[in-house]
């Protein structure tokens, strides 16, 4: 049985997320597994980088399943992008080796938030893109930022307060970058709690906007208390831009 690896891009608008849900077929992980299980006529699991939440969009999530090997790689990726729904594309597929894992092997995942700062709607952009007008100081945000970067207990950013497994994770990098009409906030880390990019969000906008200091950040951290961090931002700003692996043996 084959083992592949596949690229996947997908607007979650209209999506409740990533992972598979007994209450509902509108999941990007239900989607490909119905196309590729119609395929092979049995069923196939797909296996998913991470699971991103209802809303939240994708521009490199990554996810590998193993079927039999009766399909040329370019008849698997021609009938997934002919059957998925239009907003749902793979844009890339390979064989790699068997014990590849999508979720355990990821090394580090790349996680983008837009805000647009305008009070002009951005027409074709909204659905990908928080609207918040209220002036905001980027260096005092990127200050705080910088109290983010490394490895810390992150349970006051996780929106799971049952959260049983570690809640210890490594932010690699934030950067923030400052365009016309638009702030882009970059996460690089091994891995990220539930909501944790959403309400690291919230929490540097209310420094921006002056209702925290940078310099609590530490403070919040050491509570591991989500009442100390700042609001959930929407989920249409996020996408997941990138997973990345050590060399991953193709057949």
């Amino acid at each position: 049985m084959a083992n592949y690896k596949i690229l996947i891009q997908y607007d979650g608008t209209r999506y409740k997320g990533w992972q598979v849900q007994n209450s509902t077929d509108m999941t990007i992980q239900g989607k490909l597994q119905n196309v590729l299980t119609e395929l092979a006529g049995c069923p196939v699991e797909v296996i998913g980088s991470g699971r991103t939440d209802a809303g939240v969009h994708a521009s490199g999530q990554v996810a590998n399943f193993h079927m039999d090997g009766d399909f040329s790689k370019e008849e698997i990726l021609e009938y997934l992008n002919h059957y998925l729904p239009m907003d749902i594309a793979v844009t890339e597929i390979e064989e790699v080796e068997e014990r590849f894992h999508a979720r355990f092997a990821a090394t580090s995942k790349t996680y983008i938030y837009r805000i647009h700062t305008s009070n002009i709607s951005n027409v074709f952009e909204r659905k990908y893109a928080y609207t918040y007008t209220t002036p905001l100081n980027v260096e005092v945000m990127k200050k705080a930022a910088s109290y983010l970067i490394g490895t810390h207990d992150f349970m006051a950013f996780c929106g799971n307060k049952r959260m049983k497994k570690s809640t210890v994770r490594t932010v690699f990098a934030i950067d923030i970058t400052e365009k016309q009409d638009e702030i882009i906030i970059s996460y690089t880390g091994d891995g990220f709690l539930q909501n944790m990019i959403r309400i690291m969000t919230g929490t540097l906008i209310e420094v921006g906007n002056g209702t925290k200091q940078a310099s609590e950040i530490p403070e919040i951290l050491e509570g591991k208390n989500r009442e100390l961090a700042g609001f959930t931002v929407p989920p249409e700003g996020l996408m997941l831009k990138q997973v990345d692996y050590a060399a991953v043996v193709s057949n």
